[in-house]
């Protein structure tokens, strides 16, 4: 529940801490504004605060032309509790709602769907469908005032099924036509260009400096302070950090699941992460203290794709960063899709679990053990038996990983960290996490010792990790060191 007081405090002092954990509802204007709005701070009596975009625009407000709602970060406080609602959001975003309608939503979620309305109302203040609306307004205001697409193609762009609907809706909303929301034009272009809001502190240049160690050649690169990559599907995606923000530019011809692709940069990036949060718990134990000090607003890297990162999780058992960069390299160039036409060092995309499932996977370098395990993954995900893409319940999908042959609980935990952004995934079986508390107080650590120790970094604990894993340095020290289970 929201705390009346603290909020009204944030919003008075333009709190950018806040930005995007709530929004402010003003009663005598009738719209919603962001905590960090630059308009004068609205009196006690008119003022009214919602969890999400969403339950505000439910109330009836609209949003403010100043501050911009749908640019705000997203808020991290559903992946801390990780439950239903938070899995719920991953699929709205990941474009569920927009393709199979709340009774699919809740199919993925195994709940019926009167008790999931019921979950979204008491818990963010509207409906599933109420919440992937928003969330498709949001997205079309922003590409209405960022980019020079035609009216039509933000339509689709933005998952709306007609352009009759997509009209309509704003006019509902937002009381305007798409032509009276549009900003000044950008010059035209083939590339998509969009600014991703982050909550700083942002650590850019330690997270681009782990992707580019573990880049899979041939489907991504780290160069010039951008990260690239191909795929999925028809794109060719850049991100490059700048103040503020992250800039997102997409070169595809079709761009009808943009917005399915945000959501995934976003991920990537971590950038809803609540970097004052981590901070106030990780900071105020000793031994990470220096750590976090050291580097504020350090990032838990995410994933483009849950199934691309278990693949990676399962050829970095018990090897360097380095040579689980080669095999994954090996495995692209032996079933990935080829680019039609490769730019630079992008020549495929990230094979497909169905790809990997089918195809040969000797003289990759890789034991007979780790073939059958990414055999089994790929097979698993293929059908449909394991979902990596955060949908799920994180238990059961830890226990449907620790089920494959090859896969103990480092891989499972070191997945659900990267693939399922549990912000509290610990893979305590890591040597280097056991060097790093080691070097840092002159004392050999066991494996329950850290375990014991881990339990006041709750529920930050993969914040933890990374900061331990910079403390060795970013070269090899910081592979995937895990000792994975074996069946």
């Amino acid at each position: 529940m929201l705390d009346f007081d603290s909020c009204y405090r944030a919003v008075s002092a333009r709190d950018a801490r806040f930005d995007g954990r709530f929004f402010t509802g003003v009663t005598s204007t009738g719209i919603y504004c962001r905590p960090i709005c630059p308009a004068r701070t609205p009196t006690r009596r008119n003022v009214r605060f919602y969890q999400d975009a969403a339950a505000a625009e439910a109330a009836g407000f609209r949003p403010c032309k100043r501050c911009r709602p749908e640019s705000s970060p997203g808020s991290a406080r559903w992946d801390a509790r990780g439950d239903l609602v938070r899995r719920g959001l991953r699929l709205i975003d990941d474009g569920v709602v927009d393709d199979h309608g709340v009774r699919g939503l809740a199919g993925r979620l195994s709940v019926t769907e009167r008790h999931l309305h019921r979950l979204f109302v008491a818990e963010l203040g509207a409906p599933p469908l109420a919440v992937a609306r928003s969330r498709r307004l949001q997205l079309a205001r922003r590409l209405l005032r960022e980019t020079s697409m035609p009216v039509t193609d933000v339509a689709f762009a933005a998952g709306f099924g007609s352009v009759r609907q997509f009209n309509a809706t704003l006019q509902e909303t937002y009381g305007q036509t798409p032509s009276e929301l549009r900003g000044p034009q950008p010059a035209n272009g083939s590339v998509l260009a969009l600014r991703l809001a982050v909550r700083e502190p942002f650590d850019a240049a330690g997270l681009l400096d782990f992707l580019a160690a573990r880049a899979i050649p041939g489907v991504e690169e780290v160069e010039g302070g951008r990260y690239v990559r191909a795929g999925p599907g028809p794109y060719r995606v850049e991100l490059e950090p700048r103040d503020g923000h992250v800039l997102m530019r997409v070169d595809a011809a079709d761009l009808r699941g943009v917005s399915r692709l945000v959501a995934r940069c976003r991920r990537l990036l971590d950038l809803d992460a609540e970097p004052h949060a981590v901070h106030d718990v990780l900071g105020a134990d000793g031994l990470l203290a220096p750590l976090v000090a050291a580097r504020p607003g350090l990032r838990v890297p995410g994933a483009f794709d849950g199934f691309e990162m278990a693949v990676r999780a399962v050829l970095g058992q018990q090897v360097s960063v380095a040579a689980a960069r080669t095999f994954a390299g090996r495995l692209v160039a032996r079933c990935g899709e080829p680019l039609a036409q490769p730019t630079g060092t992008l020549t495929h995309r990230f094979p497909t679990a169905g790809a990997v499932a089918a195809a040969d996977l000797s003289g990759l370098g890789l034991t007979g053990a780790r073939e059958r395990t990414l055999r089994a993954l790929a097979e698993a995900t293929a059908s449909g038996d394991l979902d990596l893409g955060g949908g799920a319940d994180p238990a059961e999908t830890e226990r449907r990983l620790l089920a494959l042959p090859g896969v103990g609980p480092w891989t499972a935990s070191y997945v659900a960290m990267r693939a399922l952004g549990d912000p509290d995934a610990f893979p305590s079986g890591d040597l280097a996490l056991r060097n790093a508390v080691r070097d840092l107080t002159g004392v050999e650590t066991s494996a329950q010792d850290l375990v014991e120790r881990a339990e006041a970094w709750r529920p930050w604990r993969a914040y933890a990790v990374m900061h331990l894993w910079a403390s060795l340095g970013a070269g090899e020290r910081t592979a995937t060191a895990g000792v994975p289970g074996r069946r």
